[in-house]
């Protein structure tokens, strides 16, 4: 029986369709650290919406401290950086956690320690269990972040323009379709910054350290 989930707002470009096909530490990770962004003419590679969108006003479950729910919103000079994914993706899930993990140690420790991490699952029925090991084998303080209620999730996807669609073949194969976009929240709620998939782990430091930067004057 196919069973679709689909969110509403669409943006096309960023959606990909079709199936999904020891943690090193700063010094060991053989990468050069980002210098804080001098330049006040450097252009941010990820892009902003106008208007930008707010989504501090939304909420959702937090399977890393059950029972608590966590706001979309950044707290002060922090930055929230999520990603809507599933624990069952052989690539751009892992893929974009790992390269986050890679840039927050690119950057300044002082920095980086700003910068808070959460994923929200678009496979609930799967991912709920799950959900917290993942995440937090990425990032140990790391949200996980889900809910079985469809209405809800629908309504936290919307204003980031996520889209996802879950189906069973009839087969029996479980096929999954979702934006592969990753979001910077600050912290008025804002969705401050947006990064298409494979964005430079470089560019993605100095987008972080230049955004953190900014907040703080």
């Amino acid at each position: 029986m196919n069973r679709p989930r689909i969110a509403a707002l669409v943006l096309t470009a960023a959606l990909v369709t079709g199936a999904c096909g020891s943690d090193p530490d700063r010094q060991l990770a053989g990468l050069d650290l980002i210098d804080p962004v001098s330049d006040p003419d450097r252009q941010l590679v990820g892009y902003r919406r106008e208007p930008a969108p707010v989504v501090g006003g939304l909420s959702l479950p937090d399977l890393t401290n059950p029972g608590a729910d966590l706001s979309l919103q950044a707290g002060p000079e922090h930055l929230l950086v999520i990603y809507f994914g599933y624990t069952n993706c052989p690539d751009f899930c892992p893929t974009t956690l790992s390269d986050l993990r890679l840039a927050t140690r690119r950057m300044d420790e002082d920095l980086a320690a700003r910068v808070d991490v959460a994923m929200v699952t678009i496979d609930p029925e799967r991912d709920l269990a799950v959900l917290p090991d993942y995440v937090t084998s990425f990032f140990a303080d790391g949200h996980a972040l889900g809910t079985d209620d469809d209405n809800l999730l629908a309504q936290a996807a919307g204003p980031f323009g996520v889209a996802y669609n879950i189906e069973q073949t009839p087969d029996g194969v479980t096929e999954v379709s979702h934006t592969t976009a990753l979001y910077a929240v600050d912290d008025s709620g804002q969705l401050a910054l947006t990064w298409p998939f494979g964005v430079a782990i470089d560019d993605l430091a100095a987008d972080l350290t230049q955004l953190l930067e900014s907040s703080s004057e």
